[in-house]
């Protein structure tokens, strides 16, 4: 034990002598300035082994070891470690610094000119995979860098589908975005296993490939599901410790809490809605310096009253840092006896909340607000379809008592903060979203598009106005907070979009920092248009992420500049940190915190996280159904839109599923080339041409739900094909007569420079 002691404290010194100098040193004078002899010169070699191992010294020029900096005043050329936290839609890995200064923001890496074996085989990169890297530049928005070297030989996670062969069987792997192309196991790996078994393995350099569990079959209902959960490690199974305290949660006394109960507060959510975590009511405001205003009221479950911070239950719910919603299934963040019981404000039933009381006026301005804890009782529990009813005059058993004194106040602020909404110039953007309908097998049935009614923005419109709330409050009251932030677009998107939209003969204003307006111009000019769809998703992606920070820069797509999350602390992480925070700010009880936390640019980062993990895993699982809905097509024609162009081909969706394939190159015929500036094809004979948004007729070739892709070749292709070739006989015809006709013009050539014979030859 002493002698362990000792090695770690040689270590330690061994570390601080490379540190505190000024200069790399080599091994030599390590031991020379630490004065080692004999066996801890042995000790020396294998701890600068560790070190070098860990990525904590580097080795310079001439073997020489130092440290790498890791504060924020690293510059081009520096070397840092990083871990690689996100793959952008490109394809880059994008990292950020190991080491940071406490309470700033780290800045984004984005890893350039990576060599081969870190992007394909058992050796590539993946999230989570610590380097070593150079600084090459350094942009306002992002540093790139160039990876030197690992600095552990990290484990990596697949997830395969097993099939039977003489040697034992072959994993392949479920997703083509895979770095691992798959692998051979042998009898003895493959013991248990049957075809289309999907199990989850690991691969390491010094252990090979380890299965780790079975995790269903390929033709399992609910698989899509399940390889997501496994394929991005989702949490999904809550501690005994973490159910033990959300079972053990009761209804809270009155005491201080204000009591809403004979208020109508009602519910308004979807049909298929899981949970209800929000309430509103509104009336007249009777006040007649608010002319026309309204009193409303959004009322939140109060989960913090339940999830203590640092229990078992918070610290479940903060590595999850958001619920995850599947086509066919839901893994929350808290155990069902808080998301589906006690935090679901069931109608008739008291339920502890948190409430924001306001003062709008009559153009959508928030007069005054205030923030409480309540306990309620909600009046029913809506569907969006039925309040769009009851707006249209089509009135049900539930809905025409509350369609007076409930119904029409509600829509009436929220035609006053529509006003707001107008003004401030939001960015009014169009995405249709998806829904995934399923029959009594589990089988995809149909997939439509969720009706966007006047109730849903609603709803959107109450939500947003208690945000802004609740941000307010805290900044009020200098109180941290985790804010909801949108950055501008960064130029270099925007200019692509210019771009895109000049070829679609759109004109967007050139601006060195474009507002949403601007953004709304073009959307407004598409309406109805066979490219508004398109457009609206184009204009999407040239938007920065949202996320969640502890500094405030605002909301530049709802052109808000103070917005936090408040109103859905089931679901959502950062909301129940509001609620602590709000907690403590106003003495609104012990639950929040004993002192402001000073951790929140990690917890921003780390949320932010999880986020962007729930979106890729969810938009996997609905594409897996969507290809799945047509994989009984295959060998069909179908009207496709193209969603995406590069050098390889053609990115195309069919509308009606919204399921995505690929055209290649090659399918477009050989007299088709990439114009790079314009991202489309064009003919170099017919000068027709594919470009974004175009439909075309495609041929589904092939629906792979195991890779999640879709093959499709022009409809027309045969005939292109029978054109080429007809156009490459009559090339080389013309080609072939035009040699021949060279070759007896040189033989004349040649002949009429023959010498003659000598007349002394003719005479004998």
């Amino acid at each position: 034990m002493k002698k362990t002691d000792a090695n770690q404290d040689l270590r330690q010194e061994i570390l601080n002598t490379i540190k505190n100098s000024q200069h790399p040193l080599t091994k030599s004078q390590i031991a020379k300035l630490l004065g080692l002899k004999g066996e801890q010169r042995i000790i020396l070699k294998q701890t600068l082994k560790e070190l070098y191992g860990s990525g904590d010294v580097i080795r310079g020029p001439r073997r020489r070891l130092t440290t790498h900096p890791s504060t924020t005043t690293s510059t081009i050329d520096d070397i840092i470690s990083v871990e690689i936290v996100d793959v952008d839609e490109e394809g880059d890995f994008l990292a950020h610094p190991l080491e940071w200064v406490e309470d700033e923001t780290r800045p984004l890496v984005r890893l350039v000119k990576l060599r081969p074996s870190y992007i394909h085989g058992r050796s590539a990169l993946e999230i989570t995979s610590k380097v070593i890297v150079r600084i090459v530049k350094q942009l306002p928005h992002e540093w790139q860098a160039t990876v030197i070297r690992r600095i552990e030989k990290d484990q990596k996670i697949h997830v395969g589908i097993f099939n039977p062969n003489r040697h034992g069987g072959y994993l392949s792997s479920c997703n083509r975005k895979d770095s691992f192309n798959g692998a051979h196991i042998n009898h003895e790996q493959a013991k248990g296993l049957k075809p289309g078994d999907v199990v989850k393995f690991s691969t390491t350099y010094q252990e090979g490939l380890k299965i780790i569990q079975r995790i269903g079959s390929i033709n399992d209902s609910h698989i899509f599901s399940e390889l997501a959960i496994h394929e991005f490690d989702i949490p999904h199974q809550f501690s005994p410790e973490a159910l033990k305290i959300a079972k053990g949660g009761k209804i809270p006394p009155l005491e201080n809490r204000t009591d809403y109960r004979n208020i109508d507060l009602v519910t308004i959510d979807g049909e298929d809605a899981r949970d209800f975590d929000d309430a509103v009511w509104a009336e007249a405001d009777t006040d007649p310096h608010n002319l026309d205003g309204w009193r409303a009221i959004v009322a939140i479950a109060d989960v913090s009253y339940y999830v203590r911070a640092g229990s078992a239950l918070d610290k479940e719910a903060y590595e999850r840092g958001n619920s995850v919603y599947f086509p066919d299934r839901v893994v929350p963040m808290l155990p069902e006896a808080l998301s589906n019981e006690l935090c679901s404000l069931k109608p008739f039933e008291d339920r502890a909340c948190m409430v924001i009381e306001m003062t709008i006026t009559a153009h959508g301005k928030i007069k005054s607000h205030r923030v409480k804890r309540g306990l309620m009782r909600s009046r029913a529990r809506l569907t969006y379809n039925q309040v769009q009813n009851a707006l249209n005059g089509k009135l049900d058993a539930i809905t025409e008592p509350l369609h007076t004194t409930v119904i029409q106040p509600l829509f009436g602020v929220y035609k006053s903060l529509l006003k707001a909404r107008e003004q401030r110039g939001t960015l009014d953007l169009d995405v249709p979203e998806r829904q995934i309908l399923f029959n009594d097998n589990g089988d995809v049935k149909d997939i439509i598009l969720r009706e966007r009614l006047d109730s849903h923005k609603l709803i959107e419109e109450l939500m947003i106005a208690a945000n802004v709330a609740a941000a307010k409050t805290l900044i009020v009251k200098n109180w941290p907070c985790i804010f909801r932030i949108h950055d501008k677009p960064d130029t270099m998107r925007v200019e692509n979009l210019r771009q895109v939209l000049k070829q679609m003969k759109l004109n967007f204003a050139k601006a060195t920092s474009p507002e949403p307006r601007q953004f709304n111009a073009i959307l407004h000019e598409v309406k109805h248009h066979k490219y508004e769809r398109l457009i609206n998703e184009l204009v999407l992606r040239s938007q920065m992420p949202a996320k969640y920070s502890p500094d405030n820069i605002g909301h530049f797509g709802l052109s808000l500049a103070h917005y936090a999350h408040f109103t859905s602390p089931i679901r959502r992480y950062s909301d129940l940190i509001v609620h602590r925070c709000l907690i403590s700010a106003l003495n609104l009880g012990d639950d929040g915190y004993s002192e402001k936390p000073d951790n929140f640019v990690n917890l921003g980062e780390h949320i932010s996280l999880t986020e962007r993990t729930a979106a890729q895993a969810e938009r996997q699982v609905s594409d897996r159904y969507a290809i799945s809905y047509v994989a009984n097509k295959v060998g069909e024609n179908f009207k496709t839109v193209i969603v995406g162009v590069n050098r390889v081909g053609l990115f195309v969706e069919i509308p009606s599923s919204g399921a995505q394939g690929f055209i290649p190159k090659h399918s477009l015929g050989h007299e088709f080339h990439f114009d790079e500036q314009n991202h489309r094809f064009v003919g170099r004979r017919s000068k027709t041409s594919f470009q974004l948004g175009d439909t075309v007729e495609a041929f589904l070739i092939e629906a792979n739900v195991v890779t999640n892709s879709l093959s499709f070749r022009l409809a027309d292709f045969e005939n292109r094909s029978e054109t080429s070739r007809k156009h490459n006989e009559k090339r080389k015809s013309a080609k072939d007569h035009e040699s021949l006709q060279k070759e007896i013009k040189t033989k004349k050539v040649k002949e009429r420079r023959k010498p003659k014979e000598s007349s002394k030859k003719v005479k004998e």
